[in-house]
């Protein structure tokens, strides 16, 4: 038997079926923390942040308006995030706070090359390239995402993976 869609188990959340949210956790509470995690550095962060999405798709379910799933819920844990960074920042600018993080990473973890060239991305390209390589996001759900257009989407992803190469080869 096949599984039902995300676009079906959130209509049913929406309308009501908690017990629905459960399937949507389970599905992906994993990319969602991944995401976080490879955004901020943070272990405990990215734990705090992955419950927060998953109460804000139950306590938004009504503003789901039947759309992408995956867009919807990646594009709350982007809010979350950059809410978290502009609360605890106060006027430094929450993106800025995001790459000095990633450029020192905790002392105590080993970081392969490759993400440690990630680290020196700015945010914005870090963020395209997580989401479309690590998370497997077509350019499309990531326009959606990011309030851009697809084709946007493919050329600032093409873009910022020719900034990874060069660093990631000039480090060798």
């Amino acid at each position: 038997m096949e599984e039902p869609s995300n676009e079906y188990v959130m209509q049913q959340v929406a309308h009501g079926d908690l017990d629905m949210l459960k399937v949507l956790f389970e599905r992906h509470h994993k990319h969602v923390y991944n995401f976080l995690y490879k955004m901020s550095n943070d272990k405990m962060l990215s734990e705090d942040l992955t419950q927060d999405v998953f109460y804000k798709l139950m306590k938004y379910r009504s503003s789901y308006n039947n759309g992408n799933f995956v867009s919807w819920m990646f594009t709350i844990a982007r809010n979350s995030l950059h809410t978290h960074f502009r609360r605890t920042a106060g006027k430094n600018d929450s993106m800025e706070l995001v790459a000095h993080r990633l450029a020192q990473p905790e002392k105590e973890e080993e970081y392969s090359h490759l993400h440690q060239a990630l680290a020196q991305l700015a945010p914005s390209d870090k963020e395209l390239i997580v989401l479309n390589r690590f998370q497997e996001i077509r350019y499309a759900e990531i326009a959606q995402i990011i309030g851009s257009t697809e084709g946007a989407v493919k050329t600032k992803v093409s873009r910022a993976l020719k900034k990874l190469k060069t660093i990631y080869f000039k480090e060798i």
